[in-house]
């Protein structure tokens, strides 16, 4: 009875941990499969009044910020860069950008400046209007937040936010985000590909993760057979348990 008992409480513990039914004050709500609101208007670092349907053509990365922020908003830019700068896919080509300050107050000089400096930090040319850095009124930052399940809290001057890449199609539908402010080359092109094809979900990803191990030298996944056969061996010893725990006793005469 006390292992059914725990058996319960187990998978009482996980459902509440993934129960998005409860609101979510500051962090990620994932919302895989909506789709954002592409009239939604912002001014892009060029100044010009642009819908998100107008610059959204590819497999695009969006990302939420504030040019202003002290905190993890510049590890996420630089980190940009880098997936730019090392991924094999070609920003304007095959994917893009848009990084939209979630800071009303911030204008699109502001962006512009962010733009420049975050350019010079790329080793490859890529386009102008490959990477946009937008800024717009309230309404509109709530509007593309809340589609998109981010949720942050404004304290005194500024913010107390999460980090996370949210990759969409060119349709605007989320398929994959990438929480935190690292992110693995082959989880940002695995993204990417998928939202190609308007397919959305973290199962494949969550699985090479589980059962694979980067190697930062050689850029690529390695097959971890001790993490595996953990889990295997984790996996015969709870049914073993269940066993033990259900099956019915004889009965002596």
């Amino acid at each position: 009875m006390k292992r059914i008992v725990l058996l319960l409480m187990t998978g009482i513990a996980l459902v509440s941990a993934n129960d998005t039914t409860r609101p979510v004050e500051i962090g990620i709500v994932e919302k895989l499969g909506n789709t954002l609101p592409m009239e939604t208007q912002f001014f892009d670092d060029g100044g010009n009044l642009v819908t998100l349907r107008e610059i959204v053509t590819k497999p695009t990365i969006f990302n939420f910020v504030y040019f202003r922020c002290p905190g993890i908003c510049s590890p996420i830019l630089t980190e940009l860069t880098s997936i730019v700068n090392f991924m094999d896919m070609e920003a304007g080509k095959d994917f893009q950008i848009v990084t939209i300050s979630f800071d009303h107050r911030e204008k699109f000089e502001l962006g512009a400046a962010k733009k420049e400096s975050y350019f010079a930090l790329l080793k490859k040319p890529i386009p102008s209007g490959s990477w946009r850095f937008l800024t717009g009124d309230s309404a509109s930052i709530h509007a593309v937040t809340q589609a998109a399940g981010f949720n942050f809290k404004r304290e005194g001057n500024d913010f107390v936010h999460a980090g996370a890449l949210v990759v969409v199609s060119p349709e605007g539908k989320i398929a994959r985000y990438l929480n935190g402010i690292k992110y693995l080359p082959f989880d940002v092109k695995m993204a990417l590909t998928e939202a190609s094809t308007g397919r959305s979900g973290p199962t494949i990803a969550k699985l090479v993760a589980y059962c694979y191990s980067y190697n930062p030298e050689g850029r690529t996944y390695v097959f971890n057979v001790t993490r595996v056969a953990g889990g295997v061996i984790l996996l015969f010893a709870a049914v073993f348990v269940l066993y033990l725990t259900v099956k019915p006793k004889k009965v002596q005469s």
